[in-house]
């Protein structure tokens, strides 16, 4: 019976996901087709390379890959910290009981829901030589253009949108933290930071690993805010993404199927890393009492909240 309820979810995973890696697995074997020596006409259909289109991205021919690649890296690590930071210090603000705290958590959710090329622009607008950006800083910066500033221009916008998704599942998580174990931790004579450092930031760590796993598999794949903020061919900002949108542009679907293929492996090792070091709980592990787990060996464990039945049970477990 449960295979049965799951099959059709998994049939959808199979056509969405399995399908296309399979078919970009199998596109990247073959190169693009050539001039035939023996007829002196283009060969039909794509030629059998095996192994070669990968060979090519890992040898000297590979210049423009490793930019990407360590564009991407950079951008990634970059604004995950700060979107990391920045999202717990919203989480921390929307948690509070403020007056107006309805409207606060609106107006920090409204990047996020902007769409990334509708963000994209607004953020070309501000980055514009003449736009607001240079007018508030009392300068003539070029930051659409090649070099340092646009990485700064992207890592700008990409917190700017994403960094609310952080802090709506940090919010999430901190809204499960009973106040209880605050009340015990200023009787004791605890400050705000010893409660952030010891109380807050142990027990949200479970959804904050979440958050950032959710943001650094995002961010590896980006595409579209660098794309349109800065545009095509830009070397400062090229990512893996958009260097394979390049390549199967101009027909060469061998070649960009294997710099996707790269980027996959990229990714699964990233976040199969980041699972297996730091314990990320996605699945909810159980443990022996009921209670969720946040990895092996209970790490990142959330107590649970100890009920007037359990006592019960403790004092006739005792007798």
């Amino acid at each position: 019976m449960a295979a049965l309820l799951v099959s059709p979810t998994l049939l959808v995973l199979g056509l969405v996901i399995a399908y296309p890696v399979l078919s970009a697995v199998h596109s990247s074997l073959y190169s693009v087709p050539g001039i035939d020596p023996k007829t002196g006409f283009i060969e039909n259909g794509d030629p059998f390379v095996g192994l070669d289109n990968f060979t090519r991205i890992f040898t000297g021919g590979g210049a423009r890959f490793w930019n990407a690649f360590w564009n991407t890296s950079f951008l990634t690590v970059t604004s995950v910290i700060l979107e990391t930071a920045i999202g717990l210090a919203m989480a921390l603000i929307m948690h509070q009981g403020l007056r107006g705290r309805a409207w606060i958590r609106a107006s920090i959710l409204v990047p996020w829901a902007i769409p990334t090329a509708i963000s994209a622009l607004l953020w070309r607008w501000i980055f514009d030589s003449e736009g607001i950006a240079n007018t508030l800083l009392n300068t003539k910066v070029l930051w659409t253009t090649e070099g340092f500033q646009a990485q700064v221009a992207v890592i700008v916008a990409e917190v700017w949108k994403t960094a609310p998704f952080v802090g709506i599942l940090v919010l999430a998580g901190l809204q499960i933290i009973s106040q209880e174990v605050y009340e015990a931790a200023r009787v004791d004579g605890a400050g705000p930071i010893r409660r952030l450092w010891s109380i807050t930031l142990p027990l949200v760590k479970p959804a904050l690993l979440v958050a950032v796993l959710f943001r650094l598999l995002d961010a590896l794949r980006m595409f579209d805010l660098p794309y349109i903020l800065i545009g095509a061919g830009k070397q400062s900002v090229e990512t893996l993404s958009m260097l394979a949108q390049d390549e199967a542009s101009n027909v060469r679907f061998g070649p960009a199927s294997a710099y996707s293929v790269v980027l996959f492996l990229y990714v699964f090792l990233i976040a199969f890393a980041f699972i297996k070091l730091l314990g990320a709980d996605l699945l909810g592990a159980r443990d022996a009492t009921g209670g969720r787990t946040g990895g092996k060996k209970g790490k990142g464990r959330i107590p649970r909240q100890v009920t007037g039945d359990d006592r019960k049970l403790q004092k006739e477990a005792t007798a």
